[in-house]
């Protein structure tokens, strides 16, 4: 049995009619499932829980990042695969696992894909599946939210993005790495199991949800008025050749930063001192073959 769980609410109300598009291709196939939507915020981990104990064999996520990670949750240590269909706002995820954004395509793996072993991770021992930042993409999240009532996908970001740059501040940082140091004023402190965000942003490029290993890309921070000459190079995949970053591999991190917000999955939330650690294989993930 199949249980797909919906964010009614994710992509503007997208999902709603994802759901339905949905239900007419399963009626088509004659695929037995069901349809359970949540009602609040952390309620598609317990759905998702609940699903898995109940002897479902596949957990099919509805809706964006978020949701994602919430079903995600309630599997972890549990025999039932994870699969997305994306329809939220951003879907960063899925560019990583290869899910196509396509709803029939992305159906089709979630029902006939190969259920993969991919990393997770811990933050402050809370689940998380995709990048952690702190810093000007905390920022850019702040700034997207006012537009993503009017668009999704990767547009709603680059407006924040622009918007960001007019406010941005750095942030003071110390960043443990397996043991090893560096304390920086940073423009961008991301730890990532994946590599997108905002939408199709590529933070961290050459991340695998399979290595065992958190990427850490860390930039120097720079004047406001030096920052638009780095966007296209950020959009281009080339932020790891900028003279400004660092990039470090771990499977465990330490965030040292005073008063900060951190963004986990796109949550935002103040924490002092944060604490990252791999999980390797421990999330099984309808992919692609």
């Amino acid at each position: 049995m199949r249980v797909f769980i919906v964010n009614p609410v994710a992509g503007g109300g997208y999902a709603l009619k994802a759901e339905e598009a949905l239900r007419a291709a399963l009626n088509r196939r004659m695929e037995p499932c069901v349809f359970l939507r949540t009602e609040s915020p952390g309620h598609a981990e317990v759905l998702a829980s609940q699903a898995a104990l109940s002897g479902a064999d596949a957990v099919i996520s509805v809706g964006g990042d978020g949701t994602s990670l919430e079903v995600a949750r309630g599997l972890i240590g549990k025999k039932a695969v994870l699969g997305i269909i994306p329809a939220g706002t951003g879907n960063d995820l899925i560019k990583t696992l290869g899910i196509p954004r396509d709803l029939n395509k992305a159906l089709e793996v979630a029902l006939n894909g190969k259920a993969r072993a991919v990393d997770a991770a811990k933050v402050n021992n809370r689940l998380f599946l995709n990048v952690a930042g702190v810093g000007f993409d905390v920022r850019v999240l702040d700034e997207t939210e006012r537009f993503k009532k009017h668009m999704r996908g990767l547009l709603p970001y680059l407006c924040g993005l622009v918007c960001a740059i007019a406010h941005h501040k750095p942030v003071h940082v110390r960043v443990i790495t397996d043991g090893e140091e560096k304390e920086l004023d940073a423009l961008i402190c991301a730890v990532a199991n994946g590599r997108y965000i905002g939408g199709g942003i590529p933070i961290c490029p050459d991340a695998s949800v399979e290595d065992g290993l958190l990427d850490v890309v860390l930039l120097r921070d720079r004047p406001r008025w030096k920052l638009p000459p780095y966007l296209p190079g950020l959009m281009g995949k080339r932020i790891l050749k900028f003279g400004i970053t660092t990039r470090l591999k771990a499977k465990k991190v330490e965030i040292f930063c005073p008063g900060a917000r951190v963004q986990v999955d796109g949550e935002i939330a103040p924490m002092d001192h944060v604490v990252f650690e791999v999980l390797p294989g421990a999330l099984r993930v309808c992919m692609p073959e």
